[in-house]
């Protein structure tokens, strides 16, 4: 059996990527098909893959700026030849599971999300721009619509990463999927010796969506210290609003950021993620966090015991979250908030995927056969 794995691009390190790189793992030998690579950005691990890109990779400015590619993904990513395939894994974010495949090849797609910007954040990301830009997003953003949806139907096998993306898998594609927990390196992120520090953390990509902005206003405000790790577009307006407590790292190695997430007073994730990796991380390191009480965290942050939700994605609920946090800071311990992320360790993942592959493709082999003799019989 030839195996192939398909992912949207390849232009920075987050979590999809490190789910890719494990289930690569398990099919050490499977080429990984994607619109865009940027090898500059992503580990040495990559480099050693057999990655195949789009023709979407000979556009000068694309592997900067691939959200402008976007009206033209659906058609580079059914351009991909994966005809030599009988088990094609999609990892998809936005358009990997649209790739097409043989009527003998089962397709098992890992769902980080369906399109965000297309269905649930789609008034977000139209936000207030200008009117002709707004007109022209939305055209484009209908027939995107359309085509994920259609596309779904080519998933032999739907896998969601968090409840969240299972119930919106089903809301927007009518399909059932079932759910596997991405994977936080619990051997990598540990507590540290030295007690928790002063300062309060956020880090990640620095975009609109993630809600880095009610941190740093909140705890300007506050006089708190906070430490904000990452880049992004966000980064120049974070720190024009930004008060003396706030510092900003940019972008840190893992090692500086695992130091980060030991020495931190709590982590604040205010933005609504489909599953959120990094408050896993923090909570493998012992630390507490400040979350907005939807979407993934809710699966993976135990409110009271490895930390507390604000209700509201605004100022004053965040606000009157971090006064409860400093009255009951004492009640946390670490070796519970350590106990909670231990749940989604890289083996348990591994092992949950490596397991569910296996049944999927079994059950496809059966469905093609039955249908083989069903059609004989006739």
């Amino acid at each position: 059996m030839q195996v192939a794995i398909v992912h949207d691009w390849l232009t920075n390190m987050g979590g999809a990527e490190k789910v890719v790189e494990l289930i690569h793992s398990l099919f050490p030998d499977a080429p990984v098909y994607t619109l865009l690579y940027e090898q500059n950005n992503m580990p040495e691990d990559f480099a050693r893959m057999d990655i195949r890109t789009s023709y979407l990779q000979r556009i000068p400015f694309a592997r900067r700026r691939h959200q402008w590619l976007l009206p033209f993904m659906p058609a580079a990513i059914e351009a991909m030849d994966l005809r030599e395939y009988g088990l094609v894994i999609s990892s998809s974010t936005s358009c990997a599971k649209g790739v097409l495949t043989r009527a003998d090849c089962c397709h098992i797609s890992y769902c980080n999300t369906p399109m965000r910007y297309a269905w649930d954040f789609y008034q977000d990301y139209i936000g207030d721009k200008p009117w002709p830009l707004r007109n022209y997003i939305r055209r484009q953003l209908h027939w995107i619509r359309m085509w994920d949806r259609l596309s779904a139907d080519r998933v032999d096998y739907f896998i969601a990463n968090s409840r969240n993306v299972k119930n919106r898998i089903y809301k927007h594609y009518l399909r059932e999927a079932e759910v596997i927990y991405p994977p936080v390196d619990t051997d990598y992120f540990v507590p540290g010796e030295a007690k928790a520090g002063k300062y309060f953390l956020c880090a990640g990509r620095l975009v609109g969506y993630k809600r880095v902005d009610l941190a740093v206003q909140v705890c300007s405000e506050m006089g708190l210290p906070l430490i904000v790790a990452g880049d992004g577009g966000e980064l120049k307006r974070l720190k024009s609003m930004a008060g003396s407590t706030v510092e900003f790292r940019g972008r840190v190695s893992d090692d500086e950021l695992l130091k980060l997430y030991q020495d931190c007073r709590a982590f604040i994730f205010p933005g609504e993620e489909d599953f959120g990796i990094t408050p896993l991380e923090a909570q493998a390191c012992g630390r507490p966090v400040i979350a907005f009480g939807r979407g993934g965290t809710l699966e993976t942050v135990v409110d009271g015991q490895t930390g507390l939700f604000f209700d509201q994605q605004d100022t004053e609920s965040l606000k009157f979250a971090l006064k409860r946090f400093i009255d009951c800071e004492a009640t946390f311990d670490p070796k519970v908030i350590r106990q909670q992320a231990e749940g989604f360790s890289v083996d348990r993942f591994l092992r949950e995927f490596g397991s569910a592959v296996n049944e999927r493709y079994k059950e496809f082999e059966e469905e093609q056969k039955y249908f083989a003799s069903d059609h004989d019989d006739k």
